[in-house]
């Protein structure tokens, strides 16, 4: 993997202390090595509204870390939300402390994280095996935060291994409840730790959105969001209608002009911009003032490959920008070429 360049811009540390945000009825899933920062430039483009995370940082390298890199982000990706990962309350104390003031609405507790590295450091999904560490770490976590910092919050799994869901995610949602955390991202599959890889445990365990709704009736009070196998806007919607919120993933990121449609049909405003051209236009700027920084292109445009899905010419479209955006000297002509191959594409 290529060293992380950092794109210096005063305008990016000098954050507010905090954005307040009143809505999740829309956002999308942190996702490693894919939620980046220039992604999230990119997907401001197509919604204002969307509630976007980060990638997930872990305690530890909050801590010790080049926190500037880590927490790097500019104004215009507001609302933003960052997640952490960890499992010593001490840390997770000692992270929220540093972040609260960086302008993120909300910082998350990864409690469903599957991959090996995750539960190697005792956190992730591992954890909703230890329901009184997860109380002693999001008690830390808020007690940093204050009364006027980001809000925390935990996005979890159904549950883990051989667990009986209908005992064990009530009991673990209780802890949730307990510990004052009153919005709660599910993941509406259980995880299976040790025997299944990260993709393969988003795609094996069978979703249960049934156990997501009824935990939605057992804790009213609590802000339910939903997570998992949503791929389109009908099904976000459909899903509306029973809980408070919900989260995609790879849905939003592979055809980003789901995200066109969220601000006018999530919540009943206008998006930024009317088509995808005007969204992408938006963020040539970024990308050249990135440019003239050091970052190479194929670091920019990775995240444009789904823009312009299913029309004619997308096929060409991704190859240019496959084949050309590594190249050294790589500019904003790749992009203006790959563009090129998508007819009528300005009202696209």
């Amino acid at each position: 993997m290529e060293p992380r360049t950092t794109l210096v811009n005063p305008v990016f540390f000098s954050y507010p202390s905090r954005v307040t945000y009143s809505s999740r009825r829309f956002s999308t899933a942190p996702m490693m090595e894919w939620t980046d920062r220039h992604w999230r430039v990119f997907a401001r483009g197509l919604t204002k509204k969307a509630l976007l995370y980060t990638e997930m940082v872990t305690a530890p390298a909050l801590i010790h870390g080049d926190l500037e890199r880590l927490t790097a982000h500019s104004p215009s990706e507001y609302p933003l939300a960052l997640q952490v990962g960890g499992s010593d309350p001490e840390q997770l104390y000692q992270a929220t402390l540093l972040v609260k003031d960086l302008g993120f609405c909300e910082v998350n507790l990864n409690l469903g994280c599957p991959s090996d590295r995750v539960q190697a450091g005792c956190f992730g999904a591992a954890l909703m095996a230890d329901p009184g560490r997860v109380s002693e770490c999001l008690s830390a976590m808020r007690a940093a935060a204050g009364a006027d910092g980001p809000t925390i919050t935990a996005k979890i799994r159904l549950g883990i291994n051989d667990q009986n869901l209908d005992d064990t995610l009530p009991y673990f949602m209780e802890t949730l409840n307990r510990s004052h955390i009153n919005h709660a991202i599910i993941h509406a599959r259980k995880a299976i730790l040790g025997g299944l890889s990260p993709k393969q445990n988003r795609e094996i365990p069978p979703l249960n959105y049934n156990l997501v709704y009824q935990m939605k009736k057992t804790f009213p009070k609590m802000e339910i969001i939903l997570n998992g196998g949503l791929k389109t806007l009908e099904q976000c919607k459909h899903e509306l209608q029973t809980v408070d919120g919900v989260m995609v993933g790879r849905g939003a990121y592979q055809t980003p002009q789901m995200l066109l449609r969220v601000d006018r049909e999530i919540f009943d405003e206008e998006p930024p911009h009317k088509t995808a051209f005007e969204s992408l236009m938006s963020y040539r700027p970024y990308v050249e003032q990135a440019l003239s920084q050091g970052f190479p292109l194929k670091h920019l445009t990775r995240h444009l490959v789904g823009l312009y899905h299913n029309v004619p010419g997308a096929r060409q479209y991704r190859r240019i920008l496959s084949e050309r955006a590594h190249l050294p000297g790589a500019d904003w002509a790749v992009v203006k070429d790959a563009l090129a191959a998508i007819p009528d594409v300005e009202n696209l």
